[in-house]
């Protein structure tokens, strides 16, 4: 990872020991804070159980997670394409995800996909390319959002269900360790009204940050967190993945 010692946290941050969305707006907006700390909750459960050897962060960006798991690896190499909204001076390549990739068979441990995959115009390229540069028995990262809104328009192609994630996984070599729904309904509405109310002139910024917090005080309750859990097998907000290379 290029400029390794210039990188400061941005899209994720540490507080009590947690990881969870920056409360920062130029960093996560509050319309969409929810699913942010949604998806930061899980890296942080298995990034420690499955993060190791040499690891390649694919469609990084400003490399948000690298807190998460730099203790966990040995090296970090970071990719990004010139049209992300999100290119940095931590890139140590510069490529195409919708190309073959320019490494080595089995040369990574461990692969990061966050938030990528629904921009990939096409994806059975991308997984195969996956499997071929990553070491068997190492781990792939993934998350994906489900119920929400375009976004990085016009790179802006899919929306993948649990079924077609585990079709991929499983047709490019890939057992599944981990796959999870990220929210249910509860998290969908408050999504969803938040990013309608957020550009509301004067309050809408502090009606959408209110929603958010009344929302995750809502699931801490038994009722709140039943809602969530019922609701999320149909209702996704999104998913969460980690499969290993058979």
């Amino acid at each position: 990872m290029r400029n390794k010692d210039k990188w400061a946290p941005t899209k994720y941050v540490y507080r009590k020991g947690k990881l969870m969305a920056s409360r920062d707006q130029n960093e996560v907006r509050s319309r969409t804070r929810l699913l942010v700390d949604l998806t930061a909750s899980l890296y942080d459960a298995y990034l420690s159980k499955y993060a190791r050897g040499r690891l390649l962060d694919l469609g990084c960006g400003k490399v948000p997670l690298y807190e998460a798991y730099r203790e966990y690896v040995t090296d970090t190499i970071c990719v990004d394409w010139g049209n992300s909204l999100n290119t940095s001076e931590y890139i140590d390549k510069e490529c195409d995800l919708t190309e073959p990739l320019p490494f080595e068979d089995g040369e990574f441990d461990t692969l990061i996909l966050s938030d990528v995959l629904e921009h990939i115009p096409q994806p059975e390229l991308l997984w195969q390319e996956m499997s071929r540069i990553l070491k068997p028995g190492g781990n792939l990262f993934l998350n994906v959002p489900f119920f929400f809104w375009l976004h990085e328009t016009p790179y802006d192609y899919y929306r993948y269900t649990e079924f077609a994630l585990r079709r991929f996984a499983e047709r490019t070599g890939f057992r599944l360790v981990v796959l999870k729904s990220l929210g249910g309904t509860p998290e969908i509405l408050t999504d969803l009204i938040a990013k309608h109310v957020y550009i509301i002139p004067l309050f809408g910024k502090w009606l959408a940050t209110s929603m958010q917090v009344m929302t995750a005080l809502f699931l801490r309750t038994s009722f709140g967190r039943r809602c969530s859990e019922r609701t999320s097998k149909q209702f996704p907000l999104g998913y969460f993945l980690v499969a290993e290379k058979q």
